[in-house]
């Protein structure tokens, strides 16, 4: 039988294979190891970035290093597009940012709807029509929201002609009082919305003398939204928080609704009382478990411990009762009594 291989060729690969598993090795043993700490600081450097970062529009043909920075560029990108910019390289359209060396996709995907090219250098429609180019953005300034223009919200790269004019009506026929209804308008996207915040000044809305206080458990969401600091989404929170709980019995109790703010709050309570007749209470003898579990004051395991000793007692006639038989502490209770009735035997209930 012929051999496969020579004397010579397996010499070759006997001495071969050893010096490329040495090579294996060493490049092995030499690729540096991955640090933690390093790790670390590059992700707080990251961080620290991320929290500086506030995207506003701006010109790439005349934006310089520290505001190329402050839109979240690093030096190496901010660099880039300057030597980009110097090469005799000019930006016409939006899309030749992300042209130019260092910039990257998700980079420019951020930057594309803060980009604004200025009169100047924007390439014209083949109809010239002047809406279609923007001239220099003016630096936006404190303005307020129920007197600004169309023309200032274009000037400044808030808005378009069209989407401006969309919002003015929108203004004028609903009012904007606050952030919410600002956000509200369907024109306003929440990264313009964040960019304006700064800078609107909100008038006041002060309701008619005789409309305050408003009563907090009678009300419907069209006299909520007359209070000032209660929005759109904040009065269906009241409003669900209000049909869980029975009604309010202290305007304090307000500050346990999501999505009410603290200086919301203090402005809220001026405007407001509760009428704790209106209370609607829960027979706490006979109500079914799925009503007693979806009142916010009644803990789950609380509602376990009640549930097992009624079945075995069969009811009480007092709050302190509960709090004896350590189905509930004193400060549950306390919590709770305003909105419990015990009723006997179906009987008329014992309030």
């Amino acid at each position: 039988m012929a051999k496969l291989f020579s004397e010579r060729e397996i010499r070759a690969a006997a001495i071969f294979l050893p010096l490329a598993a040495l090579a294996i090795l060493a490049a092995t043993l030499a690729r540096p190891k991955a640090s933690p700490e390093a790790a670390r600081r590059v992700e707080e450097r990251m961080e620290r970035r991320a929290d500086s970062v506030r995207l506003r529009p701006f010109d790439p043909n005349r934006a310089t290093f520290d505001e190329l920075l402050a839109l979240g560029l690093t030096k190496h990108e901010a660099v880039s597009l300057l030597k980009y910019r110097a090469s005799g390289k000019i930006f016409r359209i939006p899309e030749d940012v992300a042209l130019c060396y260092g910039i990257g996709d998700s980079l420019y995907r951020a930057l594309a709807p803060y980009i604004r090219i200025g009169r100047r250098y924007a390439i014209a429609p083949a109809e010239y029509r002047p809406e279609r180019i923007l001239p220099a953005l003016l630096p936006p300034s404190p303005f307020r929201i129920d007197t600004v223009s169309a023309r200032y919200l274009r000037a400044i790269g808030a808005l378009s002609k069209r989407q401006a004019e969309v919002f003015i009506r929108w203004r004028d026929r609903s009012g904007i009082y606050d952030m919410e209804e600002l956000r509200a308008c369907y024109v306003v996207s929440d990264s313009v919305a964040s960019a304006l915040e700064p800078y609107v000044i909100f008038p006041d809305r002060t309701p008619a003398e005789e409309e305050l206080p408003i009563e907090l458990n009678t009300a419907d969401s069209a006299t909520l939204r007359r209070v000032v600091g209660i929005g759109e989404k904040t009065v269906g929170a009241i409003l669900a928080y209000r049909e869980r709980l029975g009604g309010f019995l202290r305007a304090e109790q307000l500050a346990e609704v999501p999505g009410v703010t603290e200086s919301n709050y203090e402005k809220i309570l001026q405007q407001i009382r509760c009428d704790s007749c209106e209370i609607r209470k829960i027979d706490i003898n006979f109500a079914r478990p799925n009503e007693l579990a979806r009142h916010p004051y009644m803990a789950p395991r609380t509602l376990r411990r009640l549930l097992k000793a009624r079945e075995l007692k069969g009811g009480w006639s007092t709050a302190e009762e509960l709090v004896e038989e350590h189905i509930m502490t004193r400060g549950e209770a306390e919590r709770l009594a305003p909105y419990l009735r015990f009723g006997r035997n179906g009987g008329p209930d014992d309030e």
